[in-house]
């Protein structure tokens, strides 16, 4: 299964006929150029589970923000760093 499926995966599995309405999975894009994604966790059994700040900076180009605050998980990164922004969330996800 890849990066995106197992994404898709962890969304259909929280929605429950209420859970959508009100939360989801954001992708977009940055004007430096990047990625961000948003992954709502309030109501999931992700919420409240800590997650450590991730701050790499390679290059310009080559970088990733993550964090968790207010019940979202916040990626942001690099033109080249949209799969591995999912990653980190599904790897932070499926250690829970």
């Amino acid at each position: 299964m890849n990066t995106l499926e197992k994404l898709m995966n962890w969304y259909a599995s929280n929605c429950d006929g209420d859970w959508e309405h009100s939360f989801g999975v954001k992708i977009d894009t940055l004007d430096n150029p990047g990625w961000t994604i948003q992954v709502d966790i309030a109501e999931t059994e992700l919420s409240g589970k800590r997650f450590d700040e991730m701050d790499i900076q390679r290059s310009e180009t080559n970088w990733i923000y993550c964090t968790v605050s207010d019940g979202v998980f916040k990626g942001a990164g690099g033109t080249s760093n949209l799969e591995e922004l999912i990653k980190v969330f599904l790897t932070w996800a499926e250690i829970s």
